[in-house]
């Protein structure tokens, strides 16, 4: 699958937003999904086809032409830190839900102030959850990298 145009500002976000939304019902896979879509996992996901929730965002930003890394800690660090206040469309929202393990370590993509498209847990689909709730570590917003990491069309 080919990324699409470079976008800016808003569009880019709200590209990758989209592209959440679009693959709602997935299964949940441990280690699955990437830039392409839905993967088999492994561990726990081998079997299943679908999303954890780094690959989900992955995915999603990808298609707005944007790398953001595989895992919740590498999109933790792939953009500027924002406030809850000034979340919009496509902004990754983290979570710490073990806290014997620095960082987050879940995260979500917002589709507006209120509500993110995730990956939630096994036996679980993707589908649509409330921003706030417990947990709550911070909003990044992803940006191109100076070093090359927008894909080309």
């Amino acid at each position: 699958m080919s990324a699409p145009p470079a976008q800016e500002g808003p569009a880019r976000g709200q590209t990758a937003a989209n592209a959440a939304l679009g693959v709602i019902g997935t299964p949940y896979s441990w280690g699955g999904g990437g830039p392409s879509g839905a993967t088999f996992g492994t561990g726990r996901g081998k079997r299943t086809k679908g999303f954890d929730c780094s690959g989900l965002t992955e995915y999603a930003w990808a298609q707005a032409g944007i790398r953001i890394g595989s895992t919740s800690y590498a999109q933790w660090r792939s953009g500027m830190r924002i406030g809850r206040d000034d979340v919009r469309a496509g902004d990754l929202a983290f979570f710490e839900t073990n806290k014997k393990r620095k960082g987050p370590d879940h995260v979500g993509i917002a589709i507006n102030d209120s509500e993110m498209v995730v990956a939630p847990f096994t036996g679980a689909v993707v589908r649509i959850e409330a921003l706030d709730r417990r947990h709550f570590r911070g909003l990044v917003r992803p940006k191109p990298a100076r070093h090359g990491k927008i894909m080309s069309p």
